[in-house]
């Protein structure tokens, strides 16, 4: 039976769709394959969708990969193909594009949905009953379902001339209502393109919301390698293994630069690794697909790009680049490109560089909002679980009645949607920290770690863990790397190395982690962090100011500091050691 092929923006919108549907949400290797696979093929490669490539564009193996002996993308590509089969069976019975990935191969291929029609059944009353599906349109006579072969329509046995007749030109009219199903369908792009987490449709008497899957669309990263040589090896090697551990970001290991049109990607990026100003040099330069523009740009000489070396200075550039801090979402807000999820994203780094009640109650609200549209990141969830926490134990005044048990459903919620996500198992592992649980503090953040060794953030949670688990000799040198490596770090990078710097004895380096603890909104702990890091550097002035400014914005931190530090959870030794230390600063009631 012949299939008519279904035009591209009908599959873009089938496939962003099933991406943000509840059967994907539990697997994001599942969601990056398949875009990975469909976008290929949909670009024209459809001969590069081998083994080899797909091993290390999508699961960041290096050139050493051996399929015979690694059977990830084939167990993969099975695991797709069931959840595709799932999806179309149940969520996406009324889909009018089937995606799936035939059996000996990776290229994707596609047909529109045919429904069947009943013997007897007319045509009108089965509009009525897809009308009824979600997702249809309310107007009955623009929901009838799509028909790939009249055959399927008119069968039956034995119908008369006239039955025949009856059904042919009921199929007729199916396949005409679907293409102006699809038309409708295709032409509400410019809703779909709008920044805000849901779009508004209004109809006769009503106004709804519904959840727009470009809501929660990350900037899309590829690779253009232009280099060759053993040093651009390794470079490229590393860099494809960063970035696909990446949760800010959705990664496709390809030159974007060919047969796409740069009108149509606003926020895909591409990584260049060229040949380098002298012998052997690599440069990397990312760039905006759409507008050419190059917004970092970094040369590696050969001992940069020399093997144990490679991997610290990629992760210092993708840490430094990719999360919401960094020079690729800062394009994205300053040419008012962001889609819901980019945005909440920006505010909630926003709050981490500058802890106050202001810059809190956005990033929640904003995250807040995509959750109440059903969203299916598990970024959604897992900042939730973090930002929930803080104001049930800092006290924030929104949401109102924080408790720590919704923290740790949002947290759990992450897990299951992002079961390989950093992201989750870092807030998983905050939580725990928060609540005195420090094995599974420590449990939780080495694994956020493991998935992703280049990104600074979750060596900082680990080694932030690891020392408020009282394991200050382990984590203080991994915390010293993230912060050394990675200036534009929020402050509870630097809090932390306070605290493991203060264990060791070594109060010079606490001194200066606590003079960066400088915010807007100043925090109890981190006034009296800075409090002892001025008495120990003789700076007596800046320590009598200090000393009044706690004494007068926090009397009750003042009056029983030890309190405070028990109720974070600190490791009886460290609540020792900085009780006497902030009697020795002149805190006359530290007890």
């Amino acid at each position: 039976m012949q299939h008519a092929t279904p035009a591209a923006p009908a599959v873009r919108e089938t496939l962003e769709r099933l991406l943000a549907s509840e059967t994907f949400g539990r697997s994001e290797r599942a969601r990056k394959l398949l875009r990975y696979l469909v976008e290929r093929e949909q670009a024209g490669e459809a001969d590069r969708l081998k083994g080899f490539s797909i091993a290390m564009d999508v699961f960041g193996k290096d050139g050493d990969f051996d399929s015979s002996t690694d059977a990830v993308v084939r167990v993969q590509a099975g695991r797709l193909r069931e959840l595709l089969q799932h999806y179309f069976a149940n969520e996406g019975v009324a889909e009018p594009v089937r995606i799936a990935i035939p059996r000996g191969g990776y290229v994707p291929s596609y047909e529109l949905n045919a429904i069947r029609l009943p013997v007897g059944q007319e045509p009108v009353a089965l509009a009525q009953v897809v009308a009824d599906l979600p997702g249809s349109p309310e107007d009955p006579a623009l929901a009838a379902p799509p028909v790939a072969s009249m055959a399927s329509a008119v069968a039956g046995p034995g119908p008369s001339l006239a039955r025949h007749l009856h059904f042919f030109w009921g199929a007729m009219a199916l396949v005409i209502l679907m293409l102006g199903v699809l038309i409708l369908r295709q032409g509400s792009g410019a809703l779909l393109a709008s920044s805000d987490p849901a779009a508004v449709v209004e109809t006769e008497g009503a106004t709804s919301s519904i959840a727009s899957p470009t809501a929660e669309a990350l900037p899309l990263v590829y690779i253009a390698v232009k280099a060759t040589g053993p040093e651009a090896g390794r470079v490229a090697a590393s860099l494809r293994a960063g970035l696909a551990g990446f949760d800010t970001i959705d990664f496709i290991g390809r030159d974007a630069d060919s047969k796409r049109d740069p009108s149509t990607d606003p926020t895909s990026f591409v990584f260049d690794v060229l040949p380098g100003p002298m012998a052997g040099d690599v440069t990397l330069e990312l760039q905006s697909v759409a507008t050419g523009r190059v917004l970092l740009s970094r040369n590696l000489t050969v001992a940069d790009s020399a093997p144990g070396t490679v991997e610290d200075r990629i992760a210092a550039i993708l840490s430094s680049t990719i999360p919401a801090a960094g020079p690729l979402y800062s394009y994205i807000e300053q040419n008012g490109i962001q889609t819901g999820l980019t945005r909440c994203l920006i505010l909630n780094d926003r709050y981490y560089l500058d802890q106050s009640t202001k810059t809190h109650e956005a990033a929640y609200r904003c995250l807040e909002n995509l959750a109440s549209q059903g969203a299916k990141s598990s970024l959604v969830y897992s900042e939730l679980a973090s930002l929930h926490l803080e104001a049930a134990t800092d006290h924030y005044a929104y949401p109102p009645d924080a408790t720590v048990e919704q923290a740790m459903s949002f947290a759990h919620r992450a897990i299951q949607m992002g079961p390989t996500s950093p992201y989750a198992h870092r807030a998983y592992g905050y939580l725990y920290s928060r609540l005195g649980n420090p094995e599974e503090a420590v449990r939780w953040m080495r694994k956020a770690y493991q998935l992703n060794p280049y990104d600074l953030s979750m060596a900082a949670a680990y080694g932030y863990g690891l020392i408020f688990a009282g394991k200050y000799a382990e984590g203080t040198p991994i915390l010293t790397r993230a912060v050394e490596t990675f200036s534009g770090h929020p402050t509870w990078w630097d809090y932390g190395l306070f605290a493991g710097q203060f264990m060791l004895g070594d109060m010079d380096k606490a001194a200066i982690a606590s003079e960066s603890l400088r915010t807007t909104a100043m925090k109890s702990h981190y006034l009296a962090a800075r409090l002892i890091g001025a008495k120990a550097a003789g700076r007596e002035q800046l320590a009598a100011k200090l000393l009044d400014e706690l004494t007068t914005k926090f009397p009750k931190f003042a009056a029983d500091p030890r309190a405070a530090f028990a109720e974070r959870k600190y490791p009886a030794d460290l609540t020792e050691r900085l009780v006497e230390a902030l009697r020795a600063a002149g805190l006359g009631n530290a007890s």
